[in-house]
């Protein structure tokens, strides 16, 4: 009997301080396996609902179950930078690289660190190994490579990734921005010259090249590279530049003309190459006027240039050729396209009515710019000199007196005044205030 109470004693006994040992230390009969798989899941579930330290502390634990776990130093990294710890985060996303030196992703974690604490130098040496593991991380240090001005760096990395995968629309932009420097412009004409040789049935080498070497005026060089488009490829219509000129040199007038034609009409040429073009033409007009029709359709593609007046310009050209009827009628057309009223270009027009003894035309225009300008003494002086040409004294005295009130420091203009006030009271019989105002003209000439 007593033998068997102490086997049932001795039974509950055992069971009793099993069950305290579960109560006490309840993770020992649990698998490391499982324990790490628990803390990791933990801290997925924080990082997903931003509870970014607890998701850490649940990481630590992982830790001392496995330090040399790239997965958990990855995590770590990621939850310090979302509580924007950059430091901490940086340190993480190392020692992830150094046990998992193969992963681009920890390296792209190190990057993002860099990069968003402004730390752009190192941000291009994490940039450097990432490429080695993927190339098209390149497009990202041509990026850094501009914010740290490191431009003949970006220009070389440019060019090699162009040459290898294509231009994009953002490496354009930064190529633009670095060739607006001179000193980067040999570099580029050397590598596009290099792309012709390669390549020359590519359109877009030669243009660049024509560009820049307008931009750089170097005239001479920009029609040699297009001639050699014109050779490469005659249907392209960068090609007519050359072939322009050739035709023109060679008398084939019609051939150039449909160059130019083609040339003027494309406004993505470079403004400069169109109006030496045009030049070009007006000055074989002047010799061969039988083509004068043509220049004025070529003129017509220039009305909405917002850069220069173009049909005043051709004005001015026949102004100092004397050509006075070529000249009124391109000052004519340049003020009809030019709805604002212009002072220069309306004297020029006075100018030449003169030269051409217009002075009907002299007297109106002259009134009307007087009602527009009336502060201007230059056109109360036309309308004097007009009206005394046409015989009308009394009209010439008024207009040419209320002009010398707003004249001011400008003495050859003075004594035209008074010259033409002598005019006027000459032909209305008034002698003495004719020998006055001569007079006054001869001592004013004098000084």
């Amino acid at each position: 009997m007593k033998k068997t109470a102490s086997f049932f004693l001795f039974l509950v006994l055992l069971c009793n301080s099993a069950a305290l040992l579960a109560q006490t230390e309840p993770e020992s009969i649990v698998p490391e396996t499982d324990k790490f798989e628990n803390y990791f899941y933990e801290s997925l579930k924080q990082k997903g609902i931003e509870n970014y330290d607890k998701a850490i502390t649940a990481l630590e634990q992982c830790l001392k179950l496995k330090p040399n776990n790239a997965t958990v130093y990855s995590e770590l990294g990621k939850n310090y930078f979302a509580l924007k710890d950059y430091e901490h985060a940086y340190d993480s996303f190392e020692k992830a690289t150094q046990i998992d030196p193969k992963n681009k992703w920890l390296w792209v974690g190190m990057y993002d660190v860099n990069y968003q604490t402004n730390n752009f130098n190192q941000a291009i040496i994490t940039l450097e190994k990432l490429i080695e593991l993927d190339e098209k991380f390149k497009d990202n240090l041509v990026s850094l490579l501009m914010k740290t001005q490191q431009f003949d760096k970006a220009l070389i990395l440019i060019n090699e990734l162009n040459d290898k995968v294509g231009k994009s629309d953002s490496r354009d932009f930064f190529k633009a921005q670095i060739l607006s420097q001179g000193k980067f412009q040999n570099t580029e004409i050397e590598n596009l010259i290099s792309q012709i040789q390669k390549n020359p049935k590519e359109e877009s080498n030669y243009v660049a090249l024509i560009e820049l070497y307008t931009k750089n005026n170097d005239a001479k060089k920009a029609l040699e590279i297009t001639q050699k488009l014109a050779n490469e490829i005659p249907s392209s219509e960068w090609a007519q530049i050359g072939l322009f000129k050739i035709y023109l040199d060679k008398n084939e007038t019609q051939k150039a003309i449909n160059a130019m034609n083609i040339v003027l009409a494309n406004t993505k040429i470079d403004a400069k190459i169109r109006h030496r073009i045009l030049n070009e033409f007006l000055v074989y007009t002047t010799k061969n006027p039988q083509y004068s029709t043509d220049l004025e359709k070529a003129i017509a593609y220039f009305d909405n240039d917002p850069d220069v007046n173009v049909t005043l310009e051709i004005g001015k050209f026949y102004h100092n050729k004397k050509q006075w009827d070529k000249a009124a009628f391109y000052y004519e057309k340049s003020l009809k396209n030019n709805t604002t009223a212009n002072v220069d270009t309306n004297l020029l027009l006075m100018q030449v009515y003169v030269e051409l003894k217009q002075f009907d035309l002299l007297s109106k225009k002259a009134a009307e710019m007087v009602e527009t300008f009336p502060t201007q003494p230059q056109f109360y002086y036309y309308s004097g000199f007009a009206n005394n040409q046409l015989l009308q004294f009394k009209k010439a005295k008024g207009m040419l007196e209320m002009g010398l009130d707003y004249l001011v420091n400008d003495i050859p203009l003075e004594i035209n005044f008074i010259i033409q006030l002598g005019e006027a009271y000459s032909g209305l019989g008034d002698v003495k205030k004719k020998e006055f105002y001569f007079s006054k003209a001869n001592q004013l000439q004098k000084k």
